[in-house]
């Protein structure tokens, strides 16, 4: 698996521009600098692996603009050992970047394909998440409560079973819309029976869907 010094020096020239962009946690920036992008991507897109743009990753996914995964992971103001839930493994990527800032990640994918590949990938490159084939609206209840949540795909409303496994204190952070366009939306719990909502801005994710998508 290389990780050329060209690699690093177009890793550079991307946090760089994410910073122009208004992404300010210096953690967030340097696990970006740190993982390398280009492993998570189809043969045919590698060359532009580190242009700051999504990309096709099979099975009707994507991986995810690095904008995007910065926004959102600054979003969730990341500790050391946060417990992370993450809907929506895909390529890997996101998980990779939360593992570099020192979380612990339970992440669940709904696509078998992906959900090998991702297990294929990341451990051999020295990432290690719990890896969950399931269904993302029903979340890993056995597992919670986690100190975040990140939902990587576009859901119609907030999934109340995913409200419920976060900490009182913790953190969600899910794109919610329509197909088209998604509003990005902070959810904290404040205790056992009140939550806060706040909105970031549109966004454009892959739909979320119900149920698990088999080989």
């Amino acid at each position: 698996m290389n990780d050329s010094l060209r690699h690093k020096g177009l890793r550079k020239k991307l946090v760089d521009g994410l910073k122009i962009k208004g992404i300010r946690d210096d953690k967030v920036l340097e696990a970006i600098r740190k993982v390398p992008r280009h492993l998570f991507m189809e043969s045919s897109f590698i060359n532009f692996a580190y242009k700051d743009q999504a990309f096709p990753i099979g099975a009707g996914q994507t991986i995810s603009q690095p904008f995007t995964v910065a926004f959102q992971t600054q979003l969730l103001d990341i500790h050391k050992h946060d417990k992370i839930l993450e809907i929506g493994t895909g390529s890997g990527y996101q998980a990779a970047v939360l593992i570099e800032m020192g979380a612990i990640v339970y992440t669940i994918e709904r696509q078998k394909e992906l959900y090998i590949k991702s297990q294929q990938l990341l451990p051999p490159i020295g990432y290690f998440p719990k890896f969950f084939f399931g269904d993302g609206y029903t979340g890993l209840p056995t597992y919670g409560p986690f100190d975040k949540i990140i939902v990587t795909a576009g859901a119609s409303s907030i999934p109340e079973k995913l409200k419920l496994q976060l900490k009182p204190g913790g953190k969600m952070v899910i794109p919610v819309g329509g197909k088209t366009r998604q509003e990005m939306m902070l959810v904290t719990r404040v205790n056992e029976t009140e939550f806060k909502s706040e909105k970031f801005g549109s966004f454009i994710f892959v739909p979320m869907l119900k149920g698990v998508v088999k080989l």
